[in-house]
């Protein structure tokens, strides 16, 4: 069921206009619940809730759609250590991939066909892991403390991962397997993208309230402009325009030109958070915000997905002026998410 229907309550603000029929499927991974839903984004309706792990953190579909990979990053007491295969087209789950020492898995990116790159903060590492033997074929480490999500280049060659507790993103070659440099961004260093074109590294610095934009072959800083609010995540529009930022402690999205690197507009989401929001990972450390955490845009570059983690809920938006145009119903702390075109079910 749509989250417009079941919890008007939530809305202040918000007008809902009718969106545009999208493609297919959105994963959605539920912290708390330890679940992932596959939402079809024609209705906003989860079509299958799936086990995972304890606290699925962050999810990476394989480049056909076909394959979802979510990483198990465990609760407060026991880390994790496994990924979760889910077959979307069947909506189910198809194995646990057991990463043995490597412990506290979050980001991920895929990296050909059948090989996904994957954090470790509790090891300090980089895995590339083959997805269907269910091995780990490269072992990186970082030697950074908290290295939590990872973007590719377009190529594949070379692999980026920021680090929240050194301030710093890691530079990896990934033909070679090997660190190349740490480029020191900004304190909390966390959401990281890179642009359509691989021509750009932009890097969130939560706890500076700054974003670095770095030259991937260089790895030198081009630029670092300020983004108040706690910024958490960035995602580039497939044209390569515009950035999309969701800023945690002000519970907004920002949208930047990426040409010009200036700020364009931000929104609020006006949205409660849940009664027992104050128990979860961020506690009570964002007030009243929804804190928007993981974000999603859309093939087309029109929408994006937003998800507020303290208000049980996904949102769409307009990537252009953020108008909302949708609100779904997420299970417990909804976050990592990740897009499918596949549409037909087995």
């Amino acid at each position: 069921m749509r989250l417009k229907s079941l919890l008007p309550t939530l809305l202040t603000l918000v007008v809902l206009v009718p969106v545009t029929s999208y493609a297919q499927t959105l994963l959605v991974a539920n912290k708390t619940d330890n679940t992932v839903d596959l939402i079809d984004v024609d209705s906003g309706e989860s079509i299958a809730t799936l086990p995972t792990g304890a606290a699925p953190h962050e999810i990476e579909t394989s480049p056909d759609g076909s394959l979802a990979v979510i990483s198990n990053y465990g609760d407060r007491d026991e880390p994790g250590s496994s990924l979760t295969i889910i077959d979307v087209s069947a909506a189910s789950v198809l194995r646990t991939i057991d990463l043995g020492e490597h412990s506290r898995p979050h980001g991920l990116s895929w990296v050909g066909e059948n090989r996904v790159a994957v954090t470790t903060e509790g090891s300090a590492h980089l895995l590339v892991v083959d997805v269907d033997a269910g091995t780990v074929a490269q072992q990186i480490p970082t030697d950074q403390e908290i290295s939590h999500m990872v973007a590719t280049t377009p190529d594949g060659g070379r692999a980026f991962v920021a680090n929240i507790g050194s301030g710093s993103v890691t530079a990896i070659d990934l033909v070679s397997g090997t660190k190349l440099t740490d480029i020191e961004t900004g304190e909390g260093a966390e959401g990281i993208a890179v642009t359509p074109d691989g021509g750009e590294v932009w890097i969130t610095n939560r706890a500076a309230d700054t974003i670095s934009i770095v030259d991937p072959q260089s790895l030198e800083i081009v630029e670092t402009v300020s983004c108040a609010g706690f910024p958490i995540r960035v995602a580039i529009t497939p044209d390569g325009a515009r950035a999309l930022v969701s800023v945690a402690r002000a519970g907004e999205v920002v949208v930047f030109d990426v040409e010009s690197r200036r700020e364009l507009t931000r929104r609020k989401l006006d949205l409660s958070t849940v009664p027992d929001a104050s128990t979860r990972l961020f506690g009570d450390s964002f007030g009243e915000s929804p804190v928007p955490v993981g974000l999603v845009i859309e093939p087309g570059g029109e929408y994006a997905w937003v998800a507020a983690t303290q208000a049980d809920a996904v949102v769409v938006v307009d990537t252009t002026d953020l108008e909302v145009k949708d609100l779904w119903r997420a299970g417990q702390e909804p976050d990592g998410m990740s897009f499918s075109a596949i549409s037909e079910r087995k």
